[in-house]
């Protein structure tokens, strides 16, 4: 039988407070900016959902098509060297409302009867619908939920006796995070497991990288600047976000949504761009004191970036971290890898 339950000591209380200390640091610093991890609210989680199912943003739709392809040649060759009472507990970063999960989880179910999933989250709305869709298609998961800044926070993996642990980074959301950024998240994961537990890795690739069909500026900029608005608002929504959470008075029509393919860097990235010159009021709010920002006309607030990868770059990170890549898959256009990685 299916279980669930959010651990109560992992729901962070200071998170109020710990958004105040973030705008004020990425406001204030020149050029602007703010962390993506501010996207996901209540509101900006069911958007980024919305993203997920647009024609344009075909990173989703890929790595799905990936797992269902492979999804039981993944778990086996995560499992290998485990022993025979040995079994698998998966972990993953970021999980949202775990929508491809499901299939990697169906797999675990069919490879070793049962598993644990922890799936780690800013968002408890997210983690709340991504139980009940588990919990109400998958019989043999446990989830645990665990609400917390991964990014900021030590992970809360609870390792159960004979298992090891197979940590899901998927989505290709390391490519939100400088490489510098990027290498510390994976350290700071790969501390917390053991030599032999395994990391599965999703990466979207970088433009004409492999065979198949080539990967355009034209797509790359689509993906994040859809025809239905639906990312410019899920980008617009980390300004309503600061002026409910923190009582700022952000004019939210005088910014509009602006994305840029920066190929020294191989990244997307997302901007709110200023259209005027204004001023924002933020008053004191935890512990922070009141402060404003001034924006002159054209001035932007880097919200998100988005690097795309060589599949030597993926393993470069890997490394780097002390993770060994093992195997990897990919789907017939070449436009997105998963890598499964070994702990050192």
């Amino acid at each position: 039988m299916s279980t669930f339950a959010i651990a109560p000591e992992a729901i962070s209380t200071s998170t109020s407070d710990a958004v105040a200390r973030e705008v004020r640091e990425g406001l204030t610093a020149t050029p602007k900016t703010l962390s993506p991890w501010l996207f996901y609210d209540e509101a900006g989680s069911y958007l980024f959902e919305e993203i997920t199912e647009l024609p344009e943003y075909y990173l989703t739709r890929t790595e799905r098509g990936i797992f269902e392809a492979h999804a039981d040649e993944i778990l086996q060759t995560a499992a290998l060297g485990q022993g025979p009472a040995g079994k698998l507990t998966l972990i993953e970063l970021g999980a949202g409302t775990a929508t491809k999960t499901g299939i990697l989880l169906a797999a675990a179910v069919r490879q070793q009867g049962s598993v644990v999933y922890q799936p780690v989250d800013v968002s408890e709305t997210a983690l709340a619908e991504a139980s009940e869709n588990i919990l109400n298609n998958i019989p043999g998961v446990t989830v645990r939920c665990q609400v917390t800044d991964y990014t900021r926070e030590a992970l809360p993996l609870n390792r159960l006796p004979n298992t090891r642990t197979l940590a899901l980074y998927i989505g290709s959301s390391i490519g939100n995070f400088t490489p510098d950024g990027a290498r510390e998240v994976l350290r700071n994961l790969r501390a917390q497991l053991l030599p032999g537990d395994t990391l599965l890795l999703g990466t979207d690739l970088a433009p004409f990288a492999g065979a198949g069909a080539p990967k355009t500026e034209a797509m790359l900029l689509a993906a994040y600047d859809d025809a239905a608005g639906t990312t410019a608002a899920f980008n617009m929504n980390v300004l309503t976000r600061l002026n409910r959470d923190l009582g700022a008075d952000f004019e939210t029509d005088n910014f509009r949504h602006k994305v840029l393919w920066n190929p020294t860097e191989s990244r997307i990235e997302m901007h709110l761009e200023s259209l005027v010159e204004q001023t924002v009021q933020f008053p004191a709010f935890g512990g922070t004191d009141a402060f404003t920002v001034e924006f002159a006309q054209g001035e932007t607030i880097h919200t998100e970036n988005s690097y795309k990868f060589t599949p030597a770059a993926v393993e470069a990170l890997l490394a780097s971290a002390n993770f060994k890549a093992t195997k990897s898959w990919r789907d017939p256009q070449h436009f997105f890898a998963v890598t499964l990685a070994t702990a050192l």
